[in-house]
């Protein structure tokens, strides 16, 4: 029985993610590889102090719940297959199929394209650019990377975790964010700083084996409104502190503070969309078969028209957010309508194969 909490969870989040970039391309505190500031006000970058330290982080707890309702059902080898083929081939084969558009705007945007030489070969610029290109996929590269590494452990604990994690409760989950800060501090890439393997790691996990359980559930969702209420103080504390602060790097994106309101974030999401939206209707089950699709290709339009009209227009920069963000939910969903129609290429970029 599917867990329809779950996939509306993603939705969300997924919409999030749309508004967040759009927020982020014409940001005032991490200006680089972004057209950067249009408006001289910036309480608008608020919202990304808002929402970093966790939308990222339940995406992972949600891809861990949906690893462990799967293979509960289906083999280890249907497993891989299929987590490859929806996360692996659209984060590799994808972006040398069709990475080199992203990159291309990537570049343009970060305006890279002036310090490369003129003799540079083609074939070596096309990779170039397909690299820059990856953009949003790092996720779902990760996430693969952490479903292989779950067979693993897997084989090591033999089943031992579940009964260890059978009694849990919102205690248990409360406490967990210590071991998700511990993690926070290690295993992150030193350049691109989106690859916090530690984090996004354990988050994975305890998706697996600790969110699955029914008592941890049914806690959380007792208790959806205390944990939004300390989330929402934490969030506001945090946010206050760092304020100006880039939010995405050490030692701001690991502190305390910033884990510390994410966990709870994560927490108080999960039990309060568990209370009320654990069903299905026409409109989310329309935003669920889509959800998928919008991240994949929502950052190209944004990107793109945010270039444009940044470099080709005078218009006021309020003007520049609402259309940018226009093209990033409408666009992202054209191209995917579009993709998935093509025979190859929706197996190449989405790992569609019908």
């Amino acid at each position: 029985m599917r867990k329809s909490y779950i996939d509306n969870i993603r939705s969300l989040t997924i919409l999030l993610v749309v508004l967040y970039h759009v927020i982020y391309m014409f940001n005032h505190v991490a200006t680089d590889g972004v057209i950067g500031p249009v408006t001289a006000f910036h309480g608008q970058d608020t919202l990304q102090y808002l929402l970093y330290p966790w939308f990222m982080v339940i995406l992972f707890i949600l891809s861990g719940m949906c690893s462990r309702f799967y293979l509960e059902k289906h083999t280890e080898k249907e497993y891989i297959r299929a987590r490859t083929r929806k996360l692996l081939v659209p984060s590799t084969i994808g972006v040398l199929v069709f990475g080199w558009a992203q990159g291309y705007f990537n570049m343009a945007v970060s305006h890279a394209f002036d310090n490369i030489p003129e003799i540079i070969p083609g074939p070596v610029l096309y990779l170039i650019l397909c690299v820059s290109g990856t953009g949003v996929l790092w996720t779902i590269q990760v996430m693969w990377i952490l479903s292989m590494v779950l067979l693993l452990i897997r084989k090591l604990e033999k089943g031992r975790l579940f009964i260890l994690t059978e009694k849990a409760g919102i205690l248990t989950a409360l406490l967990l964010g210590i071991l998700i800060y511990g993690s926070a501090q290690i295993l992150n890439m030193p350049v691109i700083c989106v690859y916090r393997f530690g984090i996004y790691g354990m988050a994975f996990l305890t998706g697996y084996y600790v969110f699955t359980q029914e008592k941890v559930i049914k806690e959380l969702e007792k208790y959806w409104l205390p944990l939004l209420l300390a989330a929402f103080v934490a969030g506001i504390l945090y946010t206050c502190v760092y304020y100006g602060k880039n939010y995405a790097v050490e030692p701001y994106v690991n502190s305390p503070l910033a884990v510390l309101y994410g966990w709870l974030m994560c927490l108080a999401v999960i039990g309060g969309m568990k209370r009320f939206a654990d069903r299905e209707s026409s409109g989310w089950q329309l935003l669920k078969q889509r959800s998928f699709g919008l991240y994949v290709f929502h950052y190209l339009p944004l990107s793109a028209c945010a270039y444009a009209l940044y470099t080709y227009t005078n218009l006021p920069g309020i003007l520049l957010y609402v259309l940018t963000g226009l093209a990033a939910f409408f666009g992202g969903l054209l191209l995917y309508e579009i993709v998935k129609r093509i025979p190859g290429v929706r197996w190449c970029l989405l790992g569609l194969q019908r």
